[in-house]
């Protein structure tokens, strides 16, 4: 979910809220007021060319350094110098997959909440919002009673109320002021999404103003509220409406998915259901947070123009006396193997469209490298088999490109998505891909063929290397869901060691028809 723009103008002078960070320390640090304060350098399009000195790290690990607080925080940074700017990323270890039954997409509204400000900021009166806070929470009780019954015209009544008391809470609100902090010291691309398996909050800061995250993130981490509740529900609502239930590509890959995963909880989707959002309250999502956001299940990466020692200095002081939380929820449900081919067609007077699933392995499984490489020979560019053959050639498909998911942590699908044109039908675009992947199942790919797919790995190693927050991101990303923030430098050296026979095992053993689900959408006509 896009983060409110820094761009919007906000209404409310900085010099009118009293700001003081860190009530549950007691610590009020006027630097870090004038920071915030104080004209900054502009922060340089995240898309400028680093200098050459740093483009690679000439085949060696980047210079990282861990800290790790004492309530479990680990805290990454990466010094890089040459653009004076900071890009941070907060990853939570927490996402779709850890939400209760009944429960699903209160991750992902968590998410829109934590933009709503704190006990100090976003607010003028917190006690008088809290005292709504709680006439407004024991209305939605009532409503979930009343929809359980089936009493509409007093789920309706209550509902109006809510709307009433929330009005008069919003009398109280500083909109949009957490982003206003941040794009006054010159913040950019303040923005956040969820996963199936994490939360990730990132932003990117002039290096001059690289204290004002923590200071700000510690605030949001220690003291948040969750203010102006059931109307952003409702915006999360329209999300959901507009992406699936009235988005027929947006349906046919949660139709896709859960056809695909029958009891793992990667078939759930991440923006929830529908059925569940109606009921989530603000207590559900205050209780999630508060149970599962806490600094031992958070990595936060720091990748620019900043010393490590001043990271781990102001991490300590700020981030460090904040309490731990509970683990993430086990995972229990492990997805059964797949004995036969699963259809779903999908009805909808629409452009078709084709999703191919094949069950594969978790991320970190000896087998990972050679799908990627495999991957990248289907559908990777425009010589790729795949894009040649339905693309180019026979021109019987628009699009067509193939990813692994919808996680990591957990044995996952490896999927093949086909736009076809207009003038070709699924039938033929589907025989199509299933003869390339014969072919590469009885021949594997040509010494040609690996070559190209390992120079692009090596491009593509290049340009993430170019920027701040995508570094910090593959940091993020690896330390939190492997434990280690390495794994993802060494899984691109291994995907170069990938041979010829490699690839066509793997296609042998993944990209069979029992362990494939197929996913069709379709205009009404064609069924009948």
């Amino acid at each position: 979910m896009p983060a409110k723009s820094l761009r919007r103008v906000l209404t409310v002078p900085w010099s009118e809220i009293n700001v003081r960070f860190f009530r549950h320390m007691g610590v009020v640090t006027a630097a870090i007021l004038s920071m915030a304060c104080a004209p900054s350098t502009p922060s340089p399009e995240s898309n400028n060319p680093i200098p050459p000195q740093i483009h690679s790290f000439d085949g060696l690990l980047p210079d990282v350094e861990k800290v790790v607080l004492e309530n479990g925080m680990r805290v990454l940074v990466l010094p890089r110098r040459g653009i004076p700017t900071v890009s941070f990323v907060m990853q939570y270890g927490i996402g779709g997959i850890h939400e209760r039954p009944g429960e699903t997409g209160v991750a992902h509204l968590l998410e829109h909440m934590l933009f709503k400000g704190s006990e100090t900021i976003g607010t003028t009166d917190v006690a008088a919002e809290r005292v709504l806070f709680g006439m407004i929470d024991e209305l939605h009780e009532d409503v979930v009673a009343a929809h359980e019954s089936g009493n509409l015209a007093e789920v309706e009544k209550l509902e109006d109320e809510i709307n009433r008391l929330e009005d008069q809470a919003r009398e109280f609100v500083v909109a949009n002021e957490f982003d206003r902090i941040l794009s006054q010291a010159g913040a950019r691309g303040l923005n956040a999404t969820t996963t199936s398996e994490s939360t990730i909050y990132f932003v990117e800061l002039p290096a001059n103003r690289a204290e004002l995250f923590f200071a700000l993130e510690a605030d949001r981490m220690a003291n948040p509220v969750f203010r102006e509740f059931y109307s952003e529900r409702d915006v999360v609502m329209e999300e959901r409406r507009m992406r699936v239930d009235a988005s027929p590509r947006g349906t046919l890959y949660e139709r896709h998915l859960s056809t695909a995963f029958k009891v793992h909880p990667y078939g759930q989707p991440v923006v929830g259901l529908m059925e569940d959002l109606r009921t989530l309250g603000r207590r559900d999502v205050e209780r999630y947070y508060q149970d599962y956001y806490g600094p031992n299940n958070a990595v936060l990466a720091v990748v620019g123009n900043v010393e490590a020692d001043d990271v781990a200095a102001w991490a300590r002081h700020y981030l460090g006396s904040i309490p731990k939380r509970l683990d993430p929820p086990t995972i229990e449900s492990l997805e059964p193997e797949q004995t036969a081919e699963r259809r779903v067609i999908i009805e909808w007077d629409a452009e078709p469209a084709l999703r191919i699933g094949w069950h594969v392995p978790e991320a970190t499984h000896n087998d990972a490298a050679a799908i990627a490489m495999l991957s990248v020979i289907l559908t990777g560019g425009r010589t790729s088999r795949l894009h040649r053959r339905l693309v180019t050639d026979e021109q019987i498909a628009a699009t067509v490109f193939s990813s692994t998911g919808p996680g990591n942590r957990f044995p996952q699908l490896f999927q093949v998505d086909v736009i076809p044109v207009h003038t070709a039908s699924i039938e033929t675009v589907e025989a199509a891909i299933y003869e390339e992947v014969k072919r590469i199942q009885e021949e594997g790919p040509s010494d040609e063929e690996l070559e190209r797919v390992r120079n692009q790995l090596e491009a593509g190693r290049v340009r993430r290397l170019q920027s701040n927050l995508g570094l910090a991101f593959q940091l993020a990303d690896s330390e939190s869901l492997f434990g280690d923030w390495a794994t993802t430098f060494k899984s691109a050296e291994l995907m170069k060691e990938v041979d010829r026979d490699a690839v066509k095992r793997v296609a042998r053993r993944y990209l069979n028809i029992e362990n494939r689900t197929v996913g069709i959408l379709q205009r009404p006509s064609v069924s009948r």
